[in-house]
C-alpha cells in the first residue's frame, strides 16, 4: 500500500514533519474525548503556538457512528478551511475520519452515499489508540444511517501515514488489551486461510501472527516494547484483511457481541477457537478454487506461524491461549442460538474456505456457546 509508519520519538517530531511537508496551516483532529488521556494531546495543545498549526478539533461522534455525524465534519472541514485531516483513537474515530476524507469533495448538496465516491489526496495520518482493529491500514469503514448499517469502502480512505505511538497503549484496562489483541490474531488467521487470499496477503498474515506470538507477554505486561511490537502487528493484520477480508469467524462474532456485551476481539475469539480445530478436521468440505491440498498447507502455514508442529496441534494452541487469558464463555439459550444461527452475514461465509450451512453453524454455536 505504500503506507508510511512513523512513531513517537523526540516528542512526535516525525509529526512535525508530516505536517510541514504537506504545508498544513489547519488540520481537522478528529477523535474521541479520551484523547484527553493522551499524551499526543499535549502535543496538539501546543502546535498553534509552536508552529503557527490550527488545530479544528472534531469529537461529535458516538461508538456505532452515524453518518449524520460524519455530514456535519465535513461541514467543518469547508468551513474551517482544513487540509488535511488526523485521526487519534479506535474503530470509531478511524471510521469517522475515513468517510469525512472520502466525502470532503463530493457534492455537498447531495446525499453522500448515493454518490459515487470520487478519490481525492487529502493528506490524512491516523494514530491507533488499541492494537486490535487494524482499521488505519484498510478500505472500510462502517457508519450507521437510520438504524441501518453501512459499509463504506475505498483504497483511497487509507491513511497514507499512521502514527504507532506505544504510550497510547499504558492506559488500556486488561480486558481491553485481551480483547484487541486477539482481535488481531483473529484478522490474521482468518485472512491467512480466507478464500480472497494472495501471496501479498499471506505475507501479512504470518507476519502478524509472528509478530503477536513474539510480543504478547510484554504488552499484556504493558512494556513499552510489547506495546509497539503489538501495534505494529494489528496494523500489519490489518494489511491482510485489506486484501483478503475476514471469514467466518468475524460473520459469527457479531451477535454475540449485541447479545452477550463481550467485546469484538473476545466474540471473534470464542468463535475462532472452535472453527480453527473444526476445519482442519473438516478439509473434504473445502470450497476454495485452490484445492483442499492447498487448504491443508494454509492450515499447516498458520500453525507454523503460531510456533507448532502442525495445523492440529497450532489449533490447540489458539484454543490454550484463550483459556490462558480467562476470557469468559457465555451461557446461551435455546432461543438465543435460533437467533444466532440466522444472523450470520453470507457475504462473509463467501470467503470462508469450508462449505458452512445452517444446520452445521447452529452445531458450532452450540461447542462455542455453553
Amino acid at each position: 500500500m505504500g503506507q508510511n509508519i512513523i512513531t513517537a520519538e523526540d516528542n512526535y517530531r516525525s509529526v512535525d514533519r508530516w505536517i510541514l511537508s504537506h504545508g498544513l496551516k489547519k488540520i481537522l483532529l478528529v477523535s474521541g474525548n479520551s484523547i484527553i488521556r493522551q499524551k499526543i494531546n499535549t502535543y496538539f495543545e501546543l502546535l498553534p503556538e509552536r508552529l503557527g498549526i490550527s488545530v479544528i478539533r472534531f469529537t461529535d461522534f458516538t461508538p456505532n457512528p452515524l453518518y449524520e455525524s460524519v455530514v456535519e465534519g465535513v461541514r467543518v472541514f469547508h468551513e474551517e478551511d482544513c487540509s488535511g485531516i488526523i485521526a487519534v483513537g479506535g474503530g470509531s474515530a478511524m471510521d469517522v475520519a475515513k468517510c469525512i476524507k472520502l466525502y470532503s469533495n463530493m457534492n455537498q448538496e447531495a446525499h453522500f452515499l448515493q454518490q459515487e465516491i470520487v478519490p481525492n489526496d487529502i493528506p490524512f495520518l491516523a494514530m491507533p489508540t488499541t492494537a486490535g482493529t487494524g482499521s488505519e491500514a484498510t478500505r472500510y469503514a462502517v457508519i450507521y444511517y437510520k438504524g441501518t448499517k453501512q459499509s463504506v469502502t475505498d483504497s483511497s480512505c487509507i491513511p497514507g501515514t499512521v502514527l504507532l505511538d506505544s504510550s497510547a497503549l499504558k492506559t488500556l484496562d486488561l480486558y481491553q488489551k485481551k480483547s484487541t489483541m486477539m482481535d488481531a490474531l483473529c484478522h490474521a488467521i482468518e485472512s491467512f486461510w480466507s478464500v480472497n487470499s494472495t501471496e501479498e496477503s499471506r505475507i501479512y498474515s504470518r507476519e502478524a501472527i509472528l509478530k503477536i506470538m513474539e510480543h504478547k507477554d510484554g504488552y499484556l505486561a504493558n512494556t513499552d516494547a510489547g506495546n509497539a511490537g503489538m501495534l505494529l502487528a494489528a496494523n500489519t493484520a490489518g494489511k491482510a484483511i485489506n486484501i483478503a477480508q475476514t471469514t467466518a469467524g468475524h460473520a459469527m462474532c457479531y451477535k454475540i457481541t449485541s447479545l452477550f456485551g463481550c467485546a469484538h476481539g473476545h466474540a471473534a475469539a470464542l468463535c475462532d477457537r472452535v472453527l480453527f480445530p473444526w476445519m482442519v478436521q473438516s478439509s473434504s468440505r473445502c470450497v476454495d478454487p485452490r484445492g483442499s491440498e492447498y487448504l491443508c498447507r494454509t492450515m499447516d502455514e498458520i500453525g507454523h506461524a503460531l510456533g507448532c508442529e502442525n495445523a492440529e496441534i497450532g489449533a490447540n494452541r489458539f484454543c490454550q491461549m484463550f483459556q490462558e487469558l480467562g476470557l469468559e464463555i457465555p451461557e446461551a439459550t435455546e432461543e438465543q442460538f435460533a437467533e444466532l444461527r440466522t444472523s450470520v452475514n453470507p457475504v462473509r461465509l463467501k470467503n470462508h474456505p469450508v462449505y458452512l450451512e445452517e444446520q452445521t453453524i447452529d452445531r458450532l454455536y452450540h461447542i462455542i456457546l455453553r
